[in-house]
């Protein structure tokens, strides 16, 4: 009785196509990789205020790269809420703000700009502009009675691009493409004041 078997050499031709493979798998991923994560987020509370600190990685895709190059700016929107939970009824938002960041390119002065509120500031390279966004340091005042001591707090933050904000051709390609529609998920921890 003769048992065929495979060849010797077909089986390296195998292991040097899975070898290659897999040594092209992590080029393709690193070039796919973009988004937004928040990487760590804490809330600080007193009496009439409360210190928000978050560190955010942000990476743009080639696409949105390419439009700010085009003089096309994008709005990212950083949202922060805090909100009680209630077991007899719809969960009370005790917190709730927003801040937008405005990301443009100037051809002209070759610069980045960052625009938050009626502030702006200009910055050599569009990582030096992104810093701004990545680390999150606000103090926000509060009404008194908004947060009740003892009482525990589901806090969330994320950040989004806002795609409300793009000319009108590109929020059809916003609709459908993952590279144009970045933002993190909500990071929830819970703060008791």
């Amino acid at each position: 009785m003769m048992v065929f078997s495979t060849p010797f050499w077909k089986k390296f031709e195998f292991a040097a196509l899975l070898l290659a493979l897999a040594l092209a798998m992590p080029a393709q991923l690193a070039a796919q990789t973009h988004g937004i994560d928040v990487r760590r987020a804490t809330v600080t509370t007193a009496d009439d205020h409360y210190l928000l600190e978050a560190d955010i990685d942000i990476i743009l895709s080639a696409p949105l790269e390419d439009a700010l190059h085009k003089g096309i700016p994008l709005y990212f929107l950083l949202e922060f809420e805090m909100v009680r939970s209630r077991w007899y009824w719809f969960n009370d938002k005790a917190v709730s703000r927003q801040q937008q960041y405005r990301l443009q390119f100037n051809a002209l002065t070759r610069q980045y700009r960052i625009g938050v509120g009626a502030f702006y500031q200009n910055f050599p390279t569009l990582a030096e502009a992104l810093q701004i966004m990545t680390r999150v340091r606000r103090r926000e005042d509060l009404e008194l009675g908004t947060l009740s001591k003892g009482t525990s707090y589901m806090a969330g933050l994320r950040l989004r691009l806002d795609t409300s904000q793009l000319p009108k051709p590109f929020n059809l390609n916003a609709l459908g493409s993952r590279e144009w529609n970045i933002g993190s998920d909500w990071a929830r921890w819970a703060v008791t004041p």
